[in-house]
């Protein structure tokens, strides 16, 4: 099997598996919000569903390392899907209580802190070195397809039978993504340490952020990741209540913002994939650095609805190019043996500086106007992408090893 063929098939179980998980995902925030009409509740949803996902993304690196990470993602998959498939008889039998939700919500969380890692970390065993940019921008335009596309096909299921049923849905996409994933044989393999070869878990743990903090590269392309991540939570995250303080806050209103934002997303990966990025990675995570800020500056001067959605949906476009590159990087550079832990601490950083960067921003909100922040954050994400590409020894190291 060649390598195109390989990765179409991963990445089709993986398409389908993910549409699952979100169709679940988006039903329990409404549900959790219709029964109880409660901020608080909805709050703690949140919290157990991604919670454990950020618990465990520096323990599940080590995993990723130490493992198969082809039967990780199995075992994940069909941990998910079986907690899932508990839930839905569970309710079935008239089994009622918004703690039942939180407590499969975290389940489910926990799996996918499980499984992320071991995503990203397999797929330079699938892919040349030279089409990681490529793939990782289908990779990306896929994601954001599934979240344009998942809330609409929820809110059509729920509307048309009771919620155990779209529960079931998850548990047969996840059985048809293990299949598909059962069936590809891996050509590229990473040598698998031996179970005697193993250092104790945490001192593997340790290692893994040794390595990140001494490797030069990755703890610089760590900080600015952190930055952007931070810097980018006014739009990402506050863009709703701008939408509702400038333009009324009408529920269509706040269906076109996050249609426009994630429609750009997927033509951004697009691009991304077609194109292939600049020669230097670093170009391309600048471009998307300094395009995210730039709009979110113009943002912070609009007060025209139609206006509005055309420059949330050019953020859209940007967004791939601030974090794809990232990814390859990571992939591209550091060794396979510590891959999957230097993953691992990537993810906390996008997981939890985001809602970092809110907690920052958000209280900042209600003492002076929404537009203030995003001019503000706009003007600081141009800064950091024009300082980066001004590190000369930094930016050099954004030249892939083959091309």
């Amino acid at each position: 099997m060649s390598w195109k063929r390989q990765i179409t098939a991963f990445l089709t179980g993986q398409t389908i598996t993910l549409f699952g998980s979100m169709l679940v995902q988006f039903a329990i925030t409404w549900y959790i919000a219709r029964e109880t009409s409660s901020g608080l509740y909805v709050t703690l949803s949140v919290l157990c569903s991604f919670g454990p996902q950020i618990l465990l993304s520096i323990f599940s690196g080590v995993w990723a390392d130490r493992y198969n990470k082809k039967m990780l993602i199995i075992l994940s998959d069909g941990g998910i899907a079986l907690a899932t498939l508990i839930l839905a008889i569970l309710m079935a039998r008239g089994a009622s209580g918004i703690w039942l939700l939180f407590i499969f919500s975290a389940i489910r969380s926990a799996g996918s802190g499980i499984q992320m890692p071991a995503i990203q970390a397999i797929l330079p065993q699938l892919v040349p070195k030279e089409k990681l940019m490529r793939i990782n921008g289908i990779t990306n335009s896929i994601h954001s397809t599934i979240n344009l596309v998942s809330p609409a096909a929820a809110g059509a299921i729920l509307s048309f039978g009771a919620f155990h049923y779209l529960l079931l849905i998850d548990v047969v996409t996840a059985a048809i993504g293990i299949s598909i994933l059962i069936g590809i044989p891996f050509l590229h393999k990473a040598k698998e340490k031996e179970a005697g070869e193993h250092a104790g878990y945490f001192d593997e743990l340790k290692a893994g952020i040794r390595y990140s903090l001494n490797h030069s590269f990755v703890r610089k392309l760590f900080i600015f990741s952190t930055l952007f991540a931070i810097l980018i939570a006014p739009c990402a995250i506050l863009n709703v209540l701008m939408v509702t303080r400038t333009f009324g806050g009408d529920y269509w209103y706040l269906t076109a913002n996050e249609i426009a934002f994630f429609a750009g997303a997927v033509i951004g990966g697009v691009l991304l994939s077609t194109w292939g990025g600049f020669r230097n990675r670093m170009d391309t995570f600048t471009l998307g650095i300094v395009v995210f800020g730039i709009f979110t500056f113009i943002m912070g001067f609009t007060y025209n609805f139609i206006i509005y959605l055309a420059v949330i949906f050019i953020i859209g476009i940007a967004m791939p190019f601030g974090s794809t590159p990232v990814t390859v990087l990571i992939q591209e550079k550091v060794e396979p043996q510590m891959m999957g832990r230097v993953f691992g601490l990537y993810s906390i950083i996008f997981s939890s500086f985001i809602p970092l960067g809110t907690l920052i921003f958000g209280p900042l909100a209600d003492t002076m106007p929404i537009q203030w922040l995003m001019i503000a954050s706009g003007i600081l994400l141009t800064i950091l992408g024009v300082v980066l590409r001004f590190i000369r020894s930094f930016y050099r190291e954004g030249l892939p090893e083959t091309v």
